[in-house]
């Protein structure tokens, strides 16, 4: 049987998945990576971004487990390869303001974040990593731990078990055999494609909700053109990386690459403009000026 073409889950995530009637993707996905039973409560919106959601490949969510924990989880796909700056000094606004708010902290037992890379982020031979806080001492060596009245008051042993999680998915990394369901999720954010076998949570739903053909004319449009801001986004990055590689050989070709990449710049920022594109998103993704934009 020939598989459906998928909507890229990059573009549902800011798009399909945060309506209440499709939770059951996310929920299926983030089941299967915690392997907990996860519901989502509710999606966290950056109170004085709203209009520019357009911008990120990102869901920030309060959800429930099994155990009735409640728990903050951020959900990102990431092309940049300036990603961990990012991950070390940016916190999500959205869940910034949501911690501020009054006896907020009691509630949250766990804030995680879960970040599926397409690109290659260093060196390692797996493609699920998951990091968290240790505090070990610098003269004996040992894990610092709460004391029996935290561990009461938490119902947790330790700092780490408090402190923000992160789970790191290097999907290109990944060898296409789908060893357990957690494996078919993989599978699909890697490859835009659920086979017929796969029977994780949440795969059956997203086979349905993310089935190009049930796009309107309007969404398709988007979408496409959504596949060639990326294209043209991977080519960019791809010929910073050669300039830089073979730079300082001709100085001459150098200069002429460079205005190319200047035209270039310019070109998308009109498809863009005419395409009724925000002007801080084409400056964001063309580093134009607004100057140089309205001369367009």
């Amino acid at each position: 049987m020939t598989n459906k073409r998928i909507i890229g889950f990059d573009w549902a995530l800011k798009k399909l998945l945060r309506s209440r009637a499709n939770y059951e993707v996310l929920e299926g996905f983030l089941s299967e990576l915690l392997k907990d039973d996860i519901e989502i409560l509710e999606i966290l919106e950056d109170k004085s971004q709203t209009h520019h959601l357009d911008n990120f490949n990102r869901a920030d969510l309060k959800v429930e487990n099994q155990k009735g924990e409640i728990m903050l989880i951020e959900v990102q796909y990431e092309r940049a390869f300036d990603f961990l700056y990012r991950l070390l000094s940016i916190a999500p606004k959205a869940i910034v303001e949501y911690m501020a708010e009054p006896d907020i902290h009691e509630n949250i037992t766990r804030v995680i974040f879960v970040n599926i890379l397409c690109f290659d982020l260093g060196r390692g031979r797996d493609y699920v990593y998951h990091g968290a806080t240790r505090f070990v001492g610098i003269h004996y060596h040992d894990e610092l731990l709460l004391n029996d009245k935290q561990q009461q008051y938490f119902g947790r042993q330790s700092p780490r078990e408090i402190d923000p999680e992160y789970y790191l998915l290097k999907i290109n990394q990944f060898d296409d055999v789908a060893r357990d369901t957690l494996d078919e999720w993989i599978y699909f954010l890697k490859n835009e494609e659920i086979k017929d076998g796969f029977r994780a949570r949440g795969l059956s739903r997203a086979k349905e909700v993310l089935d190009v053909m049930n796009l309107s004319e309007k969404e398709c449009r988007a979408y496409e053109w959504h596949i060639e801001e990326v294209r043209y986004q991977i080519s960019m990055d791809r010929s910073r990386f050669l300039d830089g590689r073979f730079g300082g050989l001709n100085e001459e070709l150098n200069e002429g690459r460079a205005e190319g990449k200047a035209e270039a710049k310019r070109q998308f920022a009109r498809m863009m403009k005419q395409n009724g594109e925000p002007l801080e998103k084409i400056m964001a993704y063309t580093q134009l000026t607004l100057e140089e934009i309205a001369d367009l």
